[in-house]
């Protein structure tokens, strides 16, 4: 799986507009991504993976989900299903309503791949 930076990650208007409508006050989906809005970059990820290949979901988003999955005591299959089904996690994702979502073994593999760039011997991976 390769890289492909998503540019700056905005909400899609659409997506904005309904998960305002649906919940004015926001969730606590909503209110980490207007808080914690650019934690995450893509950018941040691209040693991870290969410049060529098929390419792979943003880990910038997965890195979200992981932390919305703690935050709300979710299972890897609970926490796809919930990007999947829930417009407040779209929101959070930067997603378009019609967006699929993912795989839940994703998750772990992603996990995975942080436990292994944290332990790797050449430094501690970090967010800059």
């Amino acid at each position: 799986m390769s890289l492909q930076p998503r540019p700056g990650a905005e909400i899609p208007a659409l997506t904005v507009r309904v998960a305002r409508a649906g919940n004015p006050h926001g969730t606590a989906a909503m209110w980490i991504r207007d808080r914690l809005d650019g934690l995450f970059s893509d950018e941040d990820f691209t040693a991870w993976y290969p410049r060529d290949g098929r390419p792979g979901l943003s880990p910038a988003q997965l890195a979200t989900v992981c932390v919305l999955q703690y935050a709300l005591n979710l299972s890897d299959r609970q926490a796809a299903e919930t990007v999947r089904c829930r417009i407040d996690f779209k929101y959070a994702l930067g997603l378009e309503l019609e967006d699929p979502g993912f795989h839940h073994s994703v998750l772990s593999d992603f996990r995975d791949r942080l436990a292994e760039r944290a332990t790797a011997p050449t430094g501690c991976w970090a967010w800059h």
